[in-house]
């Protein structure tokens, strides 16, 4: 996966084939499969480059159907199903190798006054400055260098507040699995709201599925668990930047049937600016 954000940002730099036709280039990595989040924001990208400049995306709703290949580029054939007086509406259906490995569908609207209310911001909550990077976390946790994370992961800044479980550092009866860390772009990017978006969407992906093991001792990479993306829904509230803290608060309402529902609100500022959702499979790792 990219290690810098530099590479981050090119990765989101797809070419035209033709319009609705776009090709995405692959980053190096060690990884066995594409990871979700690169697809999701090379999608909603995409997407973005076929509505008018005024329309920014607000919502999106993703499957992911099989796992994408790390050494073959992915072709996005983006399909503008309504343009309306306000919503922009597309679906996007990312192909490799002549199979369909995802889908999206994503509505774009431009901005207008309205109502307004938001949740606040949870109390209590560390700054970055004070938690320990998500890299010496799961470092201790599973003893593999801090530097395994960093060249795979280096394009975000992430710091690991807490969890739910026993000495997790949240206690939250209500919510036996709870997750917060904050997150940004390791770096400064340009004024491009739609690749702000982007950047947040690759970024959505890189724990969520993570607080749903909470509550049974396990991690995400753990080779006693079975981990992989379903689905996974986004809405863009207000305007953010992808380069500053965004406090991300996750939970799990539930597991079971070998999938694990993790859902999540995004703020920055004390204001907040996204919701997300995803359903996974978890299930313990089966012996050979």
């Amino acid at each position: 996966m990219p290690e810098s954000l530099d590479e981050l940002v090119d990765l989101l730099s797809l070419e035209t084939i033709e319009t609705g036709l776009y090709r995405a280039k692959q980053p190096r990595t060690a990884l066995q499969r594409a990871f979700g989040g690169q697809v999701l924001a090379q999608a909603l990208v995409a997407a973005g480059m076929t509505v008018p400049d005024e329309r920014f995306a607000h919502s999106l709703h993703g499957y992911f159907l099989l796992e994408g290949r790390t050494d073959l580029p992915i072709v996005y054939d983006v399909d503008s199903v309504r343009d309306g007086g306000s919503f922009s509406t597309r679906r996007v259906t990312a192909r490799q190798d002549g199979k369909i490995i995802f889908y999206m569908s994503t509505s774009f609207h431009r901005d207008e006054d309205g109502f307004e209310h938001a949740d606040p911001v949870p109390e209590n909550v560390p700054g970055p400055d004070t938690c320990p990077s998500l890299a010496d976390v799961l470092s201790k946790i599973t003893g593999a260098p801090a530097e395994t994370w960093t060249t795979e992961w280096g394009a975000l800044d992430v710091r690991y507040v807490g969890n739910s479980g026993p000495g997790g550092g949240l206690d939250d009866p209500r919510h036996p699995a709870r997750v917060r860390i904050w997150i940004k772009a390791d770096g400064a990017l340009p004024d491009d709201r739609r690749l702000h978006s982007g950047v947040l969407a690759y970024a959505s992906d890189l724990t969520l599925l993570g607080a749903s093991l909470v509550p049974h001792g396990e991690v995400l990479g753990s080779p006693r668990v079975q981990v992989a993306s379903i689905d996974h829904a986004m809405w863009f509230h207000r305007l953010f930047r992808a380069d500053d803290w965004l406090l991300y608060d996750q939970v799990s309402p539930s597991a079971s049937s070998g999938l694990g529902l993790s859902t999540a609100r995004l703020f920055q500022q004390g204001t907040l600016v996204s919701d997300v959702a995803q359903e996974g499979l978890i299930r313990p790792a089966r012996r050979k």
